[in-house]
């Protein structure tokens, strides 16, 4: 997947943080309309399965570009040339993972108060 979209640095961080928001926002959102009531979700289910998918939308790629960073073997310049050379800004990878996962799980819990809120 490219992020050439993204800016670079702490920028590009903020910007896949709020992406990632808004994916939870909408994922949870998009759960309880159409899932929850046909499947008969408790709030757990919708929560649980809604954080799955936020996660693995708004930061799948990067997540897994930092778990293949940490398996494969390192151990020539060329391996490491050509793994960087497929990842956007990868001096920010691990923080702007971090900043994802954090960002779509407020998006799910942000997302599921007002579902929560609008059913009285």
């Amino acid at each position: 997947m490219n992020l050439a979209f993204l800016d670079m640095g702490m920028a590009g961080v903020l910007q896949a943080g709020l992406i990632a928001l808004l994916v939870g926002l909408l994922v949870v959102c998009l759960a309880h309309l159409l899932l929850s009531r046909r499947l008969h979700w408790s709030d757990a289910h919708e929560i649980g399965w809604s954080w799955l998918a936020a996660v693995g939308i708004g930061a799948g790629i990067d997540t897994w570009h930092l778990f293949y960073m940490a398996v494969i073997p390192m151990q020539s310049p060329v391996t490491i040339r050509r793994v960087l050379s497929g990842i956007h800004d990868p001096d920010f990878l691990g923080i702007r993972v971090f900043v994802e996962i954090t960002a779509a799980t407020l998006g799910v819990m942000l997302g599921w108060a007002l579902c929560r809120h609008r059913r009285g």
